[in-house]
C-alpha cells in the first residue's frame, strides 16, 4: 500500500510502498480517507514527542478519519506501530476509534478533532469552565487557539480575551468569538514587550479572569503569571492551563513570589494529564459540537502523494492529506 514512511528519528517522511495491516483481535483495519499534520501528529511520527515509538521504518500520521472493514466511518488517533494515518490503510485499536456524525465531512473531522480535543479537554475537564466566566487564550491565532476561543463562547464564557503576536489576525478572531484581543511582541528584539505585554494584560486583569488556555509557553506565559500576581484581588482563584509550547521555550524563569502573592493554579492538559477514556470522551463531544457550535477552522487539502510538499508546509492554514 502507498503510505508516507519515516525510515529515522528526526526524518521527514517519504512516499512509498508499506506492507498492509492485518486485523488482530481488540483493533480495526482503518481504510483511511484522512489526516491532518497537526504537530503533535509530526512530532510524534518522527520519534519526537514523549508518546513516540523508537523503531523504525514507521509509517506517519497519529490520526485520521476512515472506515472500519464493516463500514463504520470514525476518527482513529494513535494506530498500532509501525502503522500510522498517513497510509491508505492502518491498524487501530477499537477503543480508539470515535464514530463521526452523519453532518460532518472528513476532511473537517479530521482537521478538528485535535484542536478540538485539546480546547474542550482544557477548558470543560482541566479548567473546568463556569458560564459567565473570563477566558484568555494564550497564542489564539493558531488552528487550536482559533477553535478555543470559539469552543469558550459556545461553552458560556461571559468574556474570551486572546492574545498573540500576529495584530492582523488577531483581529479576525473578533469575528470568531473573540471580545478583546492584545498583541504582543517579545524576545530580545523587543526589549519593552513583556513590559507592554503585562500592562495590558494587567488592564484587562483588574476587571476579572477565571481562566487561561495557554498554547505558546516561553515568556509570554510568565508574563501572563506575573501580571496574573500582580493585578488579580486577593485569594481569587485563576486556573492556567498549559496545553502547548508553541513558542519553543519548554523552560521559563517563574519568580516564586508570583505564586506565593496570588491564587493561581498552574496545571497542564493533554496526554498522560487526564485518563484516556476522558480525553477520548473529549473527541466524541467535540465532534458533536461542529454543527451546533458552528464551529470552523481553516483547511488546505492535499492528495497522500504531495506528502513530502505538504509536510514543509507551515501550520496555517492545517493541512489535510485526503488518501
Amino acid at each position: 500500500m502507498k503510505a508516507a514512511i519515516v525510515t529515522a528519528i528526526g526524518k521527514s517522511p517519504v512516499l512509498g510502498e508499506f506492507h498492509e495491516p492485518s486485523a488482530i483481535p481488540g483493533a480495526e483495519v482503518i481504510t483511511v480517507s484522512a489526516a491532518a499534520l497537526s504537530q503533535f501528529s509530526k512530532s510524534r511520527s518522527t520519534g519526537r514527542h514523549y508518546s513516540s515509538e523508537d523503531a523504525f521504518p514507521v509509517v506517519a500520521g497519529a490520526d485520521g478519519v476512515g472506515r472500519t472493514e464493516d463500514g463504520r466511518r470514525v476518527y482513529f488517533v494513535l494506530p498500532e506501530a509501525p502503522y500510522g494515518a498517513l497510509a491508505e490503510k492502518c491498524l487501530v485499536l477499537t477503543k480508539q476509534c470515535v464514530e463521526v456524525p452523519d453532518d460532518l465531512d472528513d476532511v473537517t473531522a479530521a482537521a478538528i478533532a485535535n484542536p478540538g480535543m485539546s480546547a474542550w479537554a482544557a477548558l470543560v475537564e482541566r479548567a473546568a469552565l463556569q458560564p459567565g466566566e473570563t477566558v484568555l487564550v494564550n497564542g489564539a491565532t493558531g488552528s487550536a487557539g482559533h477553535v478555543a476561543v470559539q469552543l469558550a463562547k459556545y461553552l458560556g464564557a461571559g468574556k474570551v480575551i486572546a492574545t498573540g503576536r500576529n495584530e492582523e489576525e488577531l483581529q479576525e478572531l473578533l469575528s470568531w468569538g473573540a471580545d478583546v484581543v492584545i498583541p504582543f511582541s517579545l524576545g530580545v528584539l523587543h526589549p519593552s514587550g513583556a513590559k507592554h505585554y503585562e500592562q495590558a494584560l494587567k488592564e484587562v486583569f483588574a476587571v476579572g479572569i477565571h481562566v487561561v488556555i495557554d498554547y505558546l509557553w516561553g515568556e509570554s506565559a510568565r508574563t501572563i503569571i506575573v501580571a496574573i500576581a500582580k493585578a488579580v484581588e486577593d485569594a481569587t482563584p485563576v486556573r492556567f492551563v498549559h496545553v502547548g509550547g508553541a513558542s519553543g521555550d519548554e523552560d521559563i524563569s517563574l519568580p516564586g513570589a508570583a505564586l506565593r502573592s496570588s491564587a493561581i493554579q498552574l496545571m497542564g492538559s493533554g496526554l498522560k494529564s487526564l485518563p484516556l477514556p476522558k480525553l477520548f470522551d473529549s473527541i466524541r463531544r467535540i465532534l458533536k459540537a461542529v454543527g451546533p457550535a458552528k464551529l470552523r477552522i481553516t483547511t488546505k487539502i492535499m492528495p497522500l502523494s504531495e506528502i513530502e510538499e505538504a509536510w514543509k508546509e507551515p501550520g496555517k492554514p492545517r493541512i489535510v492529506i485526503t488518501v
